[in-house]
């Protein structure tokens, strides 16, 4: 039997996933009116210039800041995400056609969304140019590792710690392109894309079969999509939280472009952590985010 191109080809998949739902409305987050907001309650003026001049980490926002607005916007985002999922189980299989692929694109665009949310706050850089719709190859690959995190891949947590390593030490202003496009990050990168493509195809198919009875699919759609998105957002989370760009002691002194670092290893691109006991609740979630 001849398989599907997408069959064959997992990592492309994957990047064609990626790059419609960084184009959909509302999922690109501004690095500076989110963290102005964000800040706000918690921080004085001059904290919050300097977080967005230069990085959180660098203003010295406290780690019990950041773990409070970090949840905020977990609760937030898996709420509306949650809530979306469940309304597209509402037709039943008569609409499937329609919803499961409306479905996967508002699931990847929410990752987005909290990935971008929790990398500005624990200090990374502007992750989108405001030029244009398209993606650099940069951000595509540190988004696939993060992506990667979520899912629990072991390759992707090394990879992402040894980007932030490679930041730590030089400019923390923007993405190192050569490691993330063609340097010792890039194989890791596509092998996690890979990965990612086949994972997605997986949970297409349970939220597929979730659908096909109305109302009730909706319940199960939603309470799946629950399930499996606030885990995956808090081990993100955990992981950058734990990294050196977001330790208050760090600074920014050196200016210019990150260099190329040791290789990274990947014995096990595959490897998966074990999941977080996070005992997801059938409780309601907030599908507003907190404001300042």
């Amino acid at each position: 039997m001849k398989q599907g191109k997408e069959v064959e080809n997992p990592e492309s998949r994957f990047f064609t996933v990626l790059r419609a739902a960084a184009k959909l409305p509302g999922v690109r987050i501004h690095r500076e009116a989110y963290l102005r907001s964000a800040l706000a309650r918690h921080c004085s003026e001059d904290d919050i210039r300097r977080a967005i001049e230069e990085t959180p980490a660098a203003a010295g926002i406290s780690a019990d800041v950041l773990d409070k607005l970090a949840n905020d916007s977990i609760r937030f985002e898996t709420g509306k995400v949650s809530a979306l999922s469940a309304a597209a189980g509402i037709p039943g299989i008569f609409a499937l056609p329609a919803t499961v692929p409306a479905d996967l694109a508002q699931y990847v665009g929410h990752m987005l969304r909290i990935a971008q949310k929790l990398a500005y706050l624990y200090s990374w850089p502007d992750l989108f140019s405001d030029e244009g719709d398209d993606v650099d190859d940069a951000t595509m690959g540190v988004l696939t590792l993060f992506f990667g995190v979520m899912f629990g891949t072991q390759s992707a947590n090394t990879a992402v710690g040894k980007v932030a390593g490679m930041m730590s030490k030089q400019v923390a202003q923007k993405l190192p392109q050569k490691a993330l496009t063609q340097g010792v990050v890039y194989p890791i990168v596509k092998r996690v894309a890979a990965y990612l493509g086949v994972q997605m195809t997986k949970q297409s198919f349970a939220k597929t079969v979730s659908k096909a009875i109305p109302l009730v699919g909706a319940a199960v759609s939603g309470g799946l999509t629950f399930a499996t998105f606030l885990p995956m957002a808090k081990r993100l989370k955990k992981h950058l939280a734990g990294l050196p760009l977001a330790d208050a002691s760090h600074r920014v002194t050196d200016d210019g472009d990150v260099v190329d670092a040791e290789v990274v290893e990947d014995n096990e691109p595959f490897a998966t952590t074990q999941a977080d006991e996070l005992g997801a609740s059938t409780t309601a979630v907030k599908l507003e985010e907190p404001q300042p």
